[in-house]
């Protein structure tokens, strides 16, 4: 029997409040997050994923409260991130009642980061998050990707979107899994907030390259999404904020749904 496929809302946390926008940008308030991480927990969210995601940009440490307030609203599996900066940063959180911490900034700056957390609290509990954005242009040495719109390569960015690295980031999954990463959170920047789709292209080409979970992000505007992220994007897990955070279609729906279409979800 195929392992389940999970169905994670995501709360982008800045100033207390939930917030949402497009692309990286043009923010709106969402929400309470120890509301909605209730409110996803009691309908049936697989898991939760919390994003302080000024925190990296602005060098403040995570909301300490606020994770501690979610963690006991919920009785799901719950991933932190934002402003992890060091094993200390990581321990904080997870002893703040998180599963598992998410790296991204700190990881591309000094990737030994993600063997030593590995080490530490084993790779189950290090998630590795990118943020991609596709780049047409034709630099030597990236890995070219041909999509519906031409040959490109996908570049990570850090700082929550507002600094290009130049990095591959299908280079960099190869290399974050040879140093431990125990999941992906693969963010699609041209996607995000758009609600017209995953990028499907970047979610394949890393699923079919790495051996472990690959959480698609950036794009879900309705069902129909989620079952393309899982088919045609191969993605372990599908991850999604505003279709959620204003009911356009609750968790049972979507999840009702793809069980109709043959989807392996659990309860």
């Amino acid at each position: 029997m195929p392992l389940a496929k999970r169905i994670i809302p995501c709360l982008d946390v800045t100033g207390g409040c939930v917030v949402k926008g497009v692309n990286f940008l043009q923010l709106k308030n969402a929400g309470d997050p120890v509301e909605l991480a209730k409110r996803y927990s009691d309908a049936g969210a697989d898991e939760l994923v919390f994003l302080d995601i000024t925190a990296s940009s602005d060098n403040r440490d995570t909301l300490r409260d606020i994770v501690e307030g979610v963690a006991n609203a919920i009785n799901i599996p719950f991933t932190v991130g934002g402003g992890i900066r060091n094993e200390s940063d990581a321990r904080l959180v997870l002893c703040s009642g998180a599963d598992k911490t998410s790296v991204n900034t700190a990881a591309v700056e000094n990737p030994k980061l993600i063997s030593k957390l590995a080490d530490l609290f084993g790779q189950q509990c290090v998630v590795v998050a990118i943020d991609a954005k596709r780049n047409y242009t034709k630099p030597k040495g990236k890995i070219s990707v041909e999509t519906a719109k031409g040959d490109c390569w996908f570049e990570v960015y850090t700082y929550g979107g507002r600094k290009p690295t130049g990095i591959d980031a299908i280079q960099w999954a190869l290399k974050a899994v040879e140093l431990g990463a125990g999941e992906f959170l693969l963010t699609s920047m041209d996607c995000d907030g758009t609600e017209n789709g995953f990028d499907l292209e970047l979610t394949r080409v890393i699923s079919e390259r790495v051996n472990v979970p690959v959480i698609a992000s950036g794009g879900a505007g309705k069902p129909e999404h989620f079952l393309e992220a899982f088919t045609k994007g191969k993605a372990d897990a599908a991850l999604a904020a505003s279709v959620f955070h204003y009911n356009k279609y609750p968790v049972p729906v979507v999840k009702d749904y793809l069980r109709k279409m043959g989807v392996t979800i659990r309860p």
